[in-house]
């Protein structure tokens, strides 16, 4: 809205005053030593300043608007090709992720597609730019892939165990790549509490072809999906499995192969974690709940 200024404009009734005194009265008036009084003219009333306070207001809030925009302008480029924030809302990587992590994943490190974008669903696949391909073992961030599911096109978080071409088998709740058994060693139990009651989960240190080291959690053995047929990756996807081997699902079900267009990005620094003791209307409990130990810890 436009403020109207006001200015106080000069009176000009009276410009000047006029001595009407008779020359004669005047010259008696200095006979006895005295001067007659001189009217003098009427000066001009002050021009009242502009009122610029509105205006400096105004300028303050397009001031701010603007850095804010700007602000977010970067905050968005930082989230599409830099970082992105995750939260672990589910088990399925237990052992290595918890329900309660904040991540960041690096967006670039396999390129961009369409998934890369914010609604990035909504925009016509280009397949990857800048590709970069992901690595056996690491830890991902991709786009659910099958559109019969009805997490279709939500965030799921793996670890890569197959690549193109690989022939990926579970027998007798032991992994096979290419007809060999992956090693595996047994570590110390994995200690849960759930519900007021502690529990200890079986975990091993599994070493993939390669070199990569990671653990895993085996809570049934000879489960459903420890006795598996063979997968062949096809060329361009991958196939992922979750560290908590029993409790996941990945490539082995409903989630299959994953197409490289689909990958979001890898996941690399875990900045916050909280467990599920915090209340948020209850403030005191905020600073019990979080897992200290596991903030600004590197993903392996």
């Amino acid at each position: 809205m436009h403020e109207m200024i006001e200015t106080t404009e000069p009176e000009n009734a009276a410009d000047e005053t006029r001595d009407d005194a008779a020359p004669a009265d005047v010259a008696a008036q200095a006979d006895e030593g005295t001067q007659a009084p001189v009217a003098s003219s009427a000066q001009p009333a002050a021009k009242a300043p502009a009122d610029g306070g509105k205006d400096k207001e105004k300028e303050s809030w397009g001031e701010f608007v603007k850095t804010l925009v700007y602000a977010l302008l970067i905050a968005l480029v930082i989230r599409t090709f830099l970082f992105q924030p995750f939260y672990i809302p589910s088990a399925s990587m237990e052992g290595t992720l918890l329900i309660g992590d904040y991540l960041f994943v690096e967006k670039y490190a396999y390129g961009y597609s369409n998934y890369s974008l914010p609604w990035g669903n909504l925009f016509p696949t280009f397949g990857r730019i800048f590709g970069g391909e992901p690595k056996r073992g690491d830890v991902v961030v991709f786009k659910m892939p099958n559109p019969l599911s009805p997490d279709y096109q939500k965030d799921y978080i793996k670890r890569v165990i197959g690549l193109p071409g690989d022939r990926i088998q579970m027998i007798n709740d032991q992994l096979y790549i290419n007809g060999q058994i992956v090693p595996e060693r047994r570590a110390a139990d994995y200690i849960e509490t759930v519900d007021g009651y502690t529990y200890h989960v079986p975990r091993y240190l599994e070493t993939l072809p390669g070199g990569k080291t990671h653990y895993m959690l085996d809570r049934t053995p000879d489960g459903p999906a420890d006795n598996t047929d063979i997968f062949v990756v096809p060329p361009g996807h991958y196939f992922m499995m979750g560290d908590n081997r029993d409790n996941s699902d990945d490539s082995r079900g409903d989630v299959g192969y994953v197409p490289a267009v689909n990958l979001v990005g890898k996941a690399e620094l875990r900045f916050f974690s909280i467990d599920s003791s915090a209340v948020w209307y209850e403030p005191w409990t905020w600073f019990t709940a979080i897992r200290y130990s596991r903030m600004f810890t590197f993903i392996d």
